[in-house]
């Protein structure tokens, strides 16, 4: 990236404040170097009084639809045993579920306050250049760009291939009982590759082809997930209204009483809300997000919760607690026990729920190096967006192409399970940055201010949730994870602190901005 490129773009970011609801007028670099050479992208910006960027489509329903979607996914219908079977007892399993929902829904309030007093997509990302971007000339914007990095290169993708993998494993498996097809392992292996290629390929045509289309996708999806999961729930409150409760009143006989084991349980429940700050990666496609922010949030965390504590006694009103923890798929075995025939509904409502999430996770995913872009973190053209759709085509694509390359080896899931830290050490200095601001834009106007205590409480737990798996159980995989995310650094120091121009880049972004029909927006 060259440095005036970079200038640029910084001093259109830095606008934001002063004239968010103003368009700028395009560079003459900008016209140049990106839409000169596309006489039909030109004409379109000049019909639209030089106006291009990404327009507020998101309401407050596709704005809880995207959180519970996310938060959703194959975890509650396929392995909820993990939590039940580190807990101990079926009380503490309950408790636990309540209170990750709890801790959830201070750190999602944590972020309104944030993503209000700085109403920019890119959630942690812009938050932390905001805070610290400006105390230190090398050091201050390290956390946003290591944060990028990793989100952008390994959880987003990564989130994205275990996904997609599991919408293959539950649509292949009822597809080939049916035509009753048993292939071999490796047969097996490259069925399961082609479905889940196939998953991504869809999900990002829809994403890239337009922002409505792809909140209309989520809406449906969500909307299914939730009926399963009101299928599941309703059975087991009839199997409870029956006298099913032998499981139920074990209570908190055999409970977990060692720290580590309860800090374990807690932490893979965590894994199951993870995605409660989703929305903060899309603020500037929100509407009205001084209201709907903090609406959508305050909808979707008590909602997902109760779904989840509820599902939960639903599970052991049928299965007992050794057989939820030994299951392969928890909600499969209790559609077999409850609904006879008609259990192949849970299967169904499972893929329907990963696509969703899947769908969630690739909009997301794609705000966040699109905004890094924009502030001179990664490639201009990653800022760009479709001259007509008005998506950022770019990022989606390098994501959905992460994502297929992630899926050829054979089980990432383990290896990913070592990187879950990460998120925590990212909420611990999201927190660290709002009290920060709270002194450094004390006189900024906050639509929404959170007592003190709620940032300092998650940032306690989080901060312990990074300590606490390494120190109980150290392993290497912990070092490969740190050294991945240092390995950011790499780049970090020539292309962004030193602008050091890539060769050929000034040409690649032309061939992309042909190819794709995507220009620099002009107002962010």
């Amino acid at each position: 990236m060259s440095t005036s490129e970079s200038d640029s773009v910084r001093q259109r970011s830095s606008q934001e404040d002063t004239n968010d609801n103003h368009p700028l007028p395009p560079s003459k670099e900008e016209g140049r170097g990106s839409i000169g050479s596309i006489k039909s992208s030109s004409d379109h910006l000049h019909s639209n009084k030089d106006e291009l960027q990404m327009n507020r489509r998101v309401g407050l329903f596709s704005g809880v639809a995207l959180v519970v979607g996310t938060m959703i996914g194959s975890g509650i219908f396929v392995s909820p045993g993990n939590l039940l079977g580190n807990a101990g007892s079926p009380g503490l399993c309950l408790v636990l579920w309540a209170v990750c929902g709890l801790y959830s829904l201070l750190g999602a309030i944590s972020y309104c306050e944030i993503g209000t007093l700085i109403p920019k997509s890119g959630g942690e990302y812009i938050y932390f250049l905001e805070a610290f971007g400006h105390t230190h000339k090398f050091f201050g914007p390290i956390l946003a760009f290591i944060f990028a990095w990793t989100v952008v290169f390994l959880l987003k993708p990564s989130s994205l291939a275990i996904l997609s993998l599991s919408f293959a494993k539950y649509l292949s498996s009822p597809i080939l009982t049916a035509i009753n097809f048993c292939p071999d392992t490796y047969l097996s292996y490259v069925i399961n590759r082609l479905f889940a290629a196939l998953c991504i390929g869809i999900i990002t045509f829809i994403n890239c082809y337009s922002v409505t289309a792809a909140t209309r996708v989520q809406n449906i999806f969500t909307v299914a997930k939730l009926t399963a999961i009101a299928i599941i729930i309703g059975g087991g409150l009839y199997y409870l209204g029956l006298g099913y409760t032998e499981n139920l009143e074990i209570g908190f006989e055999g409970s977990a009483t060692s720290f580590g084991q309860i800090a374990t349980a807690f932490y893979g429940g965590l894994w199951a809300y993870d995605g409660w700050n989703n929305l903060n990666f899309i603020t500037e496609e929100l509407q009205n997000p001084y209201r709907n922010l903090p609406l959508a949030i305050i909808i979707a965390l008590p909602l997902t919760t109760v779904c989840y504590v509820l599902i939960n006694v639903s599970y052991l009103t049928v299965l007992t607690q050794q057989e939820i923890i030994s299951s392969n798929a928890v909600a499969v075995d209790w559609g077999i026990e409850v609904l006879g025939a008609a259990s192949f509904l849970i299967p169904l409502g499972v893929v329907m729920s990963v696509f969703g999430t899947a769908n969630g996770s690739m909009f997301t995913a794609g705000r966040i190096s699109h905004v890094a872009g924009r502030e001179g973190h990664a490639p201009d053209f990653l800022s760009y967006i479709h001259i007509e759709k008005k998506t950022p085509v770019a990022p989606i694509l390098l994501n959905s192409l992460l994502g297929i390359l992630m899926i050829i080896p054979g089980d990432i899931a383990t290896l990913i399970d070592f990187f879950g830290f990460t998120s925590s050490i990212f909420y611990c200095a999201a927190m660290v940055a709002l009290i920060v601001m709270r002194f450094t834009k004390k006189n900024e106007h906050r639509p929404i201010k959170v007592p003190i205590i709620i940032p300092v409480i998650v940032m306690v737990v989080s901060a312990y949730l990074v300590i606490g798996p390494i120190a109980a159980a150290p392993q290497v995989q912990y070092f490969y994870a740190l050294l991945f995310i240092l390995a950011g650094l790499i780049f970090y120091v020539p292309f962004v602190y030193y602008k050091t121009q890539v060769p050929g880049m000034k040409s690649f972004t032309i061939v992309c901005q042909k190819a794709l029909q995507i220009a620099p927006t002009t107002v962010h």
